[in-house]
Formats: structure tokens, C-alpha cells, sequence
């Protein structure tokens, strides 16, 4: 049973994690080159204009003070309105979080129906050819960087076969089909009924997903093997062979049971690293999702979307990694919630 100590001490440490980035994105909002008001305002802009917009964003008061209604406006929930869209922040990252949820969610789909059958064959297979060339794939999945992975993707399979499109998250024929609900549209497509742009949909959706999929789905064949080839040499492995148990029974009621802690593990924090890696991916597939709409934050010093952004990033790692510590200390009694082994 969980000890409702160690849920508060996790909980106070989240909270410390959050406030130690939210004093990190600060500082660097306020050091990056460029003058966020004239950004806003255009080259044409006179310097009146400018120290008008730059006194509204309060950036002529002192940095303590400035911190203050930071925070002040952090702990509410106001990040403040975006200089390149001129909606409110977290409008913004409402509207494209959907996308990128989608993205990262099949993306990590892919990479766990992929990645453990993967590495369960490695390990049954240890130290055969199905073994080595899954090795090689994995560390060419590890190696090789999410970027180039997806423009191969574009050329061999949108460009040459011409099998998916390249850009985009719906064809605008498909997207007269459907209205935007939830905004996941693989789930407002059905509840419009419309199957054809849902197809569509997931036409999009594959390759992008499939890219961002490959570096983590290296990191969960090499974990599950390693793993597996571990507990195979347990001694309740070989004394439930030697009862004449069915082969295929020991692998996965017994071995992969028990070897899959170290996999749960990784695949929790992969869903969060997920969510930075989309980064290149949103922008090499012009996906409409949060990472991208943090990246013209960045180009155009939006200051208020990049720390909005950021913390949303943060949030998301600090509450991951907090429920898969929940997970491991239900699914293992030897593990506490402080990180400690009993």
C-alpha cells in the first residue's frame, strides 16, 4: 500500500521542480537577443509605439517586480496574450494541445506494439539472427535523428509511392466533412460518422507518428531485452521449464511479467519525451500542434507563449514521472515513492 507520506513528499517535490523552471524560463525570457515589443510590433514600428506596448507587457519595471506579476499571473493560470496571434496564451495551447496529443499518443502506441514484441523476439531469440539484426535496428533507431527518419518517410512513402500525404493533419475535402469537437480528430470524425475523413485522418497522422515513434522504440527493444534475457535466468524460469511448461507460457506469463518493471519505467518517461521530440516532427510535417506553435514562439520572441509552452513541457515530465513512480511502487512493494529500494 502506498504510504500517503511518501505521495505528499513526491507531491512537494513536483512543486519545487516546477518552481525552480518556472525562475529558469524566466531568466532566459528575459535575456533572449531581440526586444519582444518591437517583435510584436513590426521594423515600421515608431519608438513610441514600442515603449507603449513594452510598458503594457511591463517589461520597463524591475526584474524582481517583474518576477512578482509573473508569478502572480502563473499561480491564476494567465500566461498573458501572444504577440503572434494576439489571443491569450493558454487559448493558444488549448486549441493545438489536441493535435499534439493525438500525434504523441499513437505515436507511443506504435512504439509500445512495436518496441516490446520486438524485444521479446530479440531476447527468446538471444544470441541468434533475429537477435542481431533486431539490435542493429534498435540501435539504428537510437542513432539516427528523428528529423532525417521523417523526411526518409516523406520521400519513400509520401513523395515516390505517394501512399500518405506529407503535410498537414487533414485534407481540406476531409475536413468539410466533420465539425471540430474535442479536437482530436480521429475521435470527432466517428462522432460525425464521417469513416472516409476519418481515413483521411489517419492517412495524415501514420507517418509523422511512425517518425516521432523510432528513437524511443530503440530504447524499449534494447530494455525489454536485456530485461527478459535477465529474469530468464532466474530460477523459477528454469524450474517452470523443467515442470514442461508450454515455452511460449513461460515467455509471457512468467518472463515478460516480471521483466517488464524496467520497461514500464522507460515507457512512462518516453511519453513525456515524446512530447519534446515532437518539436521536429510538428515542424518537418507542418503539424498544426503545440511543439510548432512553440517554435515560431521562439523565432519570433512570443516571450509569453515560449514560457507558456515551456511550463506546459515541464508539467507534463514532472506528472509522468510521478505517476509511473505510483505504478512501479503498486506493481513492486519494494519500491517506495522516495525513489528507495527495500
Amino acid at each position: 500500500m502506498i504510504d500517503p507520506k511518501q505521495v505528499a513528499q513526491r507531491l512537494s517535490g513536483m512543486v519545487v521542480s516546477l518552481l525552480g523552471l518556472s525562475v529558469l524560463i524566466f531568466v532566459i525570457s528575459r535575456v533572449l537577443p531581440g526586444n519582444p515589443a518591437r517583435m510584436a510590433l513590426g521594423a515600421m514600428a515608431s519608438e513610441e509605439q514600442v515603449q507603449r506596448l513594452a510598458a503594457e507587457m511591463g517589461l520597463n519595471e524591475p526584474l524582481p517586480l517583474q518576477y512578482a506579476d509573473y508569478m502572480r499571473r502563473l499561480l491564476v493560470g494567465d500566461l498573458g496574450q501572444s504577440l503572434q496571434t494576439k489571443n491569450p496564451v493558454v487559448q493558444d495551447l488549448m486549441f493545438k494541445l489536441p493535435a499534439t496529443l493525438e500525434l504523441i499518443t499513437v505515436a507511443f502506441a506504435l512504439m509500445v506494439g512495436l518496441g516490446v514484441p520486438l524485444g521479446v523476439l530479440a531476447a527468446v531469440n538471444h544470441g541468434g539472427r533475429l537477435d542481431n539484426l533486431t539490435r542493429v535496428f534498435a540501435f539504428s533507431t537510437v542513432s539516427v535523428p528523428s528529423f532525417f527518419i521523417g523526411i526518409l518517410f516523406q520521400l519513400a512513402f509520401g513523395y515516390f509511392l505517394q501512399w500518405f500525404p506529407i503535410t498537414g493533419r487533414v485534407s481540406s475535402a476531409a475536413a468539410a466533412e466533420f465539425t471540430r469537437v474535442t479536437g482530436f480528430y480521429l475521435l470527432d470524425t466517428l462522432l460525425a460518422g464521417a469513416f472516409a475523413a476519418h481515413v483521411d485522418v489517419w492517412g495524415h497522422l501514420l507517418l509523422p507518428a511512425l517518425a516521432l515513434s523510432f528513437s524511443g522504440m530503440g530504447q524499449v527493444i534494447r530494455i525489454t531485452r536485456s530485461s527478459m534475457i535477465d529474469v530468464e535466468g532466474k530460477d523459477y524460469i528454469v524450474a517452470s521449464r523443467g515442470f514442461g511448461l508450454p515455452s511460449w507460457m513461460v515467455t509471457h506469463k512468467y518472463t515478460l511479467k516480471n521483466a517488464f518493471v524496467p520497461t514500464l519505467t522507460i515507457l512512462g518517461l518516453q511519453y513525456a519525451w515524446l512530447l519534446s521530440g515532437a518539436f521536429i516532427i510538428e515542424i518537418v510535417y507542418s503539424w498544426p500542434g503545440v511543439a510548432k506553435y512553440g517554435v515560431q514562439s521562439v523565432l519570433t520572441s512570443d516571450v509569453n507563449a515560449v514560457v507558456g509552452v515551456t511550463m506546459l513541457i515541464g508539467v507534463a515530465f514532472v506528472t509522468v514521472n510521478f505517476l509511473v513512480d505510483v505504478v512501479m511502487a503498486v506493481l513492486d512493494p519494494r519500491i517506495d515513492l522516495t525513489g528507495d529500494t527495500t
